[in-house]
């Protein structure tokens, strides 16, 4: 009786061990199926790429667009829809360092000064120029700039 016990472990063991790692494959291929569906859908600007231009000039202080043109007052919150845009409360104050021409003419770049929940590294996005009131010009936007690809790109 023994004997037949050690059997039936031994006979067993290598069985669940075969069944443990299939079971432990099916559920790895489960959760890489479920992370490429969330990646694949996960909407724009999730990932690092360049998105579709806003406009094809901008008006700047400098050719570079480094220098601020205006500080203004957020009048309302506002979500970014995806990456290429700011989300702005209201009260920030913002830093405006482009104002797109063309199809783009309602959408000003900048950035917000801090972060709504803390003091975080500012990132510059576009909004729209309709919720903010600009309180201090500090140079004139008036240099003409082509925009490229990198005003747009996600990271």
């Amino acid at each position: 009786m023994g004997e037949r016990e050690g059997r039936k472990l031994e006979t067993s063991a290598p069985l669940c061990s075969l069944s443990c790692s299939q079971s432990t494959m099916a559920w790895s291929l489960v959760f890489l199926g479920v992370i490429v569906l969330l990646s694949a859908f996960s909407g724009p600007g999730v990932g690092g790429g360049p998105m579709p231009k806003l406009a094809d000039r901008k008006l700047c202080a400098d050719q570079e667009c480094s220098h601020p043109i205006s500080m203004a007052v957020a009048l309302q919150d506002y979500m970014a829809p995806d990456c290429r845009f700011l989300t702005i409360h209201r009260g920030q104050v913002v830093y405006v360092f482009s104002k797109l021409k063309g199809r783009g003419r309602l959408f000003w770049g900048g950035s917000v000064q801090g972060d709504y929940y803390g003091d975080l590294a500012a990132r510059l996005g576009y909004f729209p120029s309709s919720i903010v009131r600009e309180d201090q010009t500090l140079k004139p936007g008036k240099v003409d700039v082509k925009t490229d690809k990198w005003d747009f790109y996600c990271q």
